[in-house]
């Protein structure tokens, strides 16, 4: 069976090409799901149209993804957690923390899953950041963790007046 792709199929085709398949993959994965469509003339309008308007779709998200990058490049976060002995956290910084503060700086809806930390802060100091925003779209942030200051218990009965 002849088919072609509407969407990139990992280890089979990239979207717009057309290829020999198996008819019982075909009918059965890729048809259903609207991966792929016949190769036939009549057909050859409907997938370059869906291709052009994808691309366009693609290239729309690209460019909110680098005027975002322009936006956070070199943006500097301060994160503040505490801290024992040895500037060593008694918790952790992970990317959750990283994206709320970044979130909030910029102004724009940033996920965990893109910022790229191999592992958790567990140290005072400074660290870059990248967030990967698209495939090659990847500026980097500067977080830096200080030491929260504790607050001073105040005693029970200071700031009320008596009558």
């Amino acid at each position: 069976m002849k088919v072609t792709f509407l969407e990139d199929v990992s280890n089979v085709a990239k979207a717009g090409q057309t290829k020999e398949v198996a008819d019982g993959y075909g009918r059965n994965y890729l048809l259903p799901r609207k991966l792929a469509v016949l190769a036939d003339s009549k057909y050859a309008n409907v997938v370059e149209a869906q291709l052009k308007q994808r691309e366009r779709r693609i290239a729309k998200f690209e460019g909110e993804m680098r005027e975002l990058a322009t936006k956070i490049e070199g943006t500097e976060i301060l994160l503040k957690a505490h801290a024992g002995e040895k500037e060593r956290l008694y918790g952790s910084i992970t990317s959750a923390d990283v994206a709320g503060a970044l979130s909030k700086a910029c102004g724009y809806e940033i996920d965990k899953k893109t910022i790229e930390m191999a592992e958790p802060i567990h140290q005072l100091g400074s660290y870059d950041v990248p967030v990967r925003l698209a495939h090659d779209i990847v500026p980097k942030v500067k977080v830096t963790v200080q030491r929260e200051e504790d607050e001073v218990a105040k005693p029970v009965g200071e700031g009320k007046k008596e009558i």
